[in-house]
């Protein structure tokens, strides 16, 4: 019963930070998503260091930081490109520092940097050019808080949906050997509940119709699950349960953003093609 209440608790504190800094203003979303993608980093390379990778944590969630204030800034149109110039040359002066750390396996320590800022930083700066992006010729760019939103909303419906079904109905694996717990029939029962997610925003933001929607949550729905089974093979690869401990109950930052990892990428894509 503790540990339920510790994780209802927690989890209701977590979506109320997530949507109150979305809804809030911007540069509310702004301050929590930078520390928030520079604490997802410093988890990934907590769980990737061992005796063959030895990066350091603090410079490579600095990285995550300079490369998601450099997208808002420039998303938001407040500065020029220009801040994506001193995130390049950060990255450069990380590659040379590895000349005189003197460790054993400095390209292993090159391709780690690299892949925690492409697989982890990488998505959560183009959260901002989502929450960014012009729905309708007649409409400036501005802040669509809503739309940002609904990927995150989108996410957790198809997650309940997902579990719900799964549980009750759940009997065909859908990849037992990575997470033996998701279902084929959770995975399309958390499809069909996400399509209500599409519907409603549908009324909510019709400058985006309602089959765009629909796509809009399936494609969030498909490459969510993806963004959760490689997290998945990630932990099972280092032989841990949750990525962290600072979500009571829901274990670590990555372990609540995985499905985001993949998704955001993809839904910038699809909305970049919908509305040039």
């Amino acid at each position: 019963m503790n540990n339920f209440v510790k994780r209802t608790l927690s989890g209701i504190l977590f979506v109320a930070l997530i949507v109150g800094s979305i809804l809030l203003n911007p540069f509310a979303f702004a301050a929590v998503f930078t520390l928030i993608s520079g604490l997802a980093v410093f988890e990934f390379h907590k769980l990737t260091n061992s005796k063959d990778v030895c990066v350091n944590l603090w410079v490579c969630s600095f990285g995550a930081l300079l490369l998601f204030l450099s997208s808002f800034l420039h998303a938001s149109g407040i500065l020029p490109a220009v801040g994506y110039t001193i995130y390049g040359l950060y990255v450069v002066i990380v590659l040379i520092s590895e000349l005189y750390r003197r460790k054993t396996h400095p390209l292993n320590n090159w391709a780690y940097f690299i892949m925690g800022q492409i697989f982890v930083a990488l998505p959560f700066s183009l959260l901002p050019f989502i929450a960014y992006i012009s729905v309708s010729q007649s409409i400036v760019t501005s802040y669509q808080s809503l739309v940002l939103l609904a990927v995150f909303v989108t996410i957790w419906v198809n997650d309940t949906g997902a579990y719900l079904v799964g549980v009750t109905l759940g009997k065909h694996r859908l990849f037992e050997r990575i997470s033996p717990k998701k279902s084929w029939e959770g995975f399309f029962g958390g499809a069909l509940v996400a399509l209500l997610s599409g519907y409603v925003f549908s009324l909510l933001i019709p400058e985006i119709t309602l089959v765009q929607w629909l796509i809009f949550s399936e494609i969030i729905v498909v490459f969510g699950t993806y963004g959760d089974l490689i997290e998945s093979l990630m932990k099972r690869t280092v032989n841990v349960k949750d990525s962290g401990t600072i979500i009571p109950g829901h274990g670590g930052i990555l372990d609540r953003f995985d499905s985001m990892l993949l998704a955001a990428p993809v839904i910038f894509i699809y909305l970049s093609f919908l509305f040039k």
